[in-house]
């Protein structure tokens, strides 16, 4: 070991330390660990909610409504737990031991989880199959594992994204275009576990049982934690900057209780400390931009901020510390465009699964039918499918035209997925206008399943899927970059946010259509038998949202400023 290396408590590399010795960790070399925890615990999520509707309404005898209403709450708590996860990461446990600890909750979440379905006791009281029913403490016990799971995910989701980039250096031009690679693999690790989940796990639920249908996406969280910890030695870890809020908090305050003090034009007048690393733990200084100059007032220098004694941050903020502050803002506006797109997303667990309902589920002229939720594997299939195609030969042959590294910026590669999710919304609508057709013309009103095989939906979820190379990897690689040094796994956090937003304007389009279509005794867009619907309507909606939603990030897009780093990691 050389004196001027630097290691945390846990024995790893820092992000700092002997350039010699730092080529010995980080990079590839540290990324099989960090994609294989997240391959198998993705593969555990799945494979332990994809079926979840139907454990509760088969083996916690709930009603339909209900059922659905559990699994939204906790599906939604899952994508909000990351704001935990995120600020105690980036305040106070550095993204390594934030994975290591939450991923423990997760194991023992899980593993709870497994006992509640096939200890005797605890597991629900069944009479053959279809005569299930669960008491108080047997529901209760399968809830707080699920809210266990919902707080180990939060840990992990919003970091592990951040921490497989951390592994390559922006000061080295070559890792830094190693990282753009490592988002996009990293995407398809999450797509190889959901495909395994969707497929196998849920034959094994509705055939063998739920007690290995939960015990095996349990084993698998157990071989995630085994290989994050594996590759501990090679990992390079930042150093928590302290709390992310707290220096939020106080860039506003400072900037109200100076809002009588003129920002000066000259950014030297403004005050910085004069190290060349920042005072924030982790992060890079930041260089002055112009925009939301109000906030530089924080920075103002008075009579009164005496540099001699120790500095009032509630009233004296460095240039970083408030470009910090705005960084966040500057992403609010690229944030808020993908809740639309994760509305169009979500279509693919309600109205498509609805719509292949109403279709022939059969294969061929077996007796086999395909569950309608179950073709959301090909939504996998199309993003394994244009993830590599994207990293080996979109990528070589955009960068010739554009000459950008990338060959598409990540702004430009986000507009490209939202222009493709259009088409998955007018390719199911003119699906439905076809099905409605043919039910009106064979009066098929009242036949659960039309003539019509439900292979018709592919080329939907096929559209989604690509939209998702697109959109979902260039979101994580863009709010990584943008994201201020010290609050990278917040930034992912925000990032997963908009899933969470996007059911619930899902959820809030549907109740206000339902409001407004069912007046006067019509049977609206949305009723029991879709056959007297028009859920194309509905699909259309949706099209032109994300038209608007498409024009309005071009607006936004070309009105950001991309951060400018100076100085060095502290």
């Amino acid at each position: 070991m050389e004196e001027d290396d630097v290691y945390s408590k846990d024995g790893t590399v820092d992000y700092l330390g002997n350039p010699a010795n730092r080529k010995k960790t980080g990079t590839w070399k540290a990324c099989p660990f960090i994609l294989g925890n997240e391959c198998c615990e993705r593969l555990a999520y799945y494979g332990m909610s994809t079926n979840l509707v139907l454990y509760f309404k088969e083996r916690l005898h709930q009603h339909s409504a209900t059922a659905s209403k559990n699994v939204s709450n906790w599906g939604g708590t899952c994508y909000i737990t990351p704001l935990i996860g995120a600020f105690v990461a980036d305040s106070y446990l550095g993204r390594y031991w934030t994975i290591a600890s939450f991923s423990i909750i997760y194991v023992i979440g899980m593993t709870l989880l497994t006992l509640s379905a096939s200890v005797s006791g605890i597991k629900p009281t069944c009479h053959g199959k279809e005569n299930c029913h669960a008491t108080d403490l047997q529901s209760i016990v399968c809830f707080v594992a699920l809210y266990l799971i919902a707080l180990g995910t939060g840990g992990i989701k919003p970091c592990v994204s951040s921490y497989g980039a951390d592994q390559f250096d922006d000061a080295d031009e070559k890792e830094k275009e190693h990282k753009s690679s490592f988002f996009n693999w990293f995407y398809f690790s999450i797509n190889i576990g959901a495909l395994i989940a969707s497929s196998l796990l849920v034959w094994i639920q509705d055939n063998v049982g739920w007690g290995w249908g939960f015990g095996i996406p349990a084993v698998a969280m157990a071989i995630a934690v085994v290989s994050f910890f594996s590759g501990t030695k090679l990992y390079r870890n930042q150093k928590p900057g302290g709390s992310a809020l707290t220096r939020i908090v106080q860039v506003v305050v400072a900037s109200i209780r100076k809002c009588h003090v003129e920002a000066p034009s000259d950014k030297s007048l403004l005050y910085e400390i004069a190290d060349t690393e920042s005072a924030i733990k982790g992060s890079r200084k930041l260089d002055h931009t112009n925009e939301l100059r109000f906030f530089d007032k924080a920075a103002v220098l008075e009579q009164s901020d005496n540099l001699k004694d120790s500095i009032n941050p509630w009233r004296l903020c460095t240039v970083t510390q408030v470009e910090e502050f705005k960084s966040i803002l500057r992403l609010l506006p690229v944030w808020a465009t993908g809740i639309i797109f994760a509305t169009v997303y979500g279509q693919m667990s309600t109205l498509f699964v609805l719509q292949g309902a109403t279709m022939n589920t059969h294969v061929g002229n077996s007796s086999f039918k395909i569950p309608p939720a179950s073709l959301s594997i090909f939504d996998t299939v199309s993003v394994i499918f244009w993830v590599p195609v994207y990293d080996r030969i979109i990528v070589p042959l955009t960068r010739k035209f554009t000459g950008h590294k990338n060959g598409l910026t990540q702004l430009q590669r986000m507009g490209v997925g939202l222009f493709i999710s259009i088409f998955s919304m007018v390719a199911a609508a003119i699906l439905e206008v076809i099905r409605l057709k043919t039910v009106r013309r064979h009066n098929y009103y009242d036949l659960e399943e039309i003539p019509m095989t439900i292979f018709w939906q592919v080329p939907q979820y096929f559209l989604i899927g690509c939209a998702e190379v697109f959109m979902f990897i260039g979101q994580l690689e863009f709010f990584y970059e943008q994201a201020p040094d010290a609050m990278r796994s917040l930034c992912s956090a925000l990032s997963l946010l908009t899933v969470a937003l996007g059911q619930y304007l899902s959820s809030l389009l549907v109740t206000i259509v339902t409001n407004i279509s069912t007046k006067n005794g019509k049977v609206g867009w949305i009723p029991d038998n879709l056959n007297y619907g028009h859920i194309d309507y509905f699909f259309w909606l949706l099209a032109v949202l994300s038209v608007l939603n498409l024009i309005v990030y071009l607006w936004v897009a070309r009105l950001y400023t991309y951060k400018k780093t100076v100085g060095t990691l502290r």
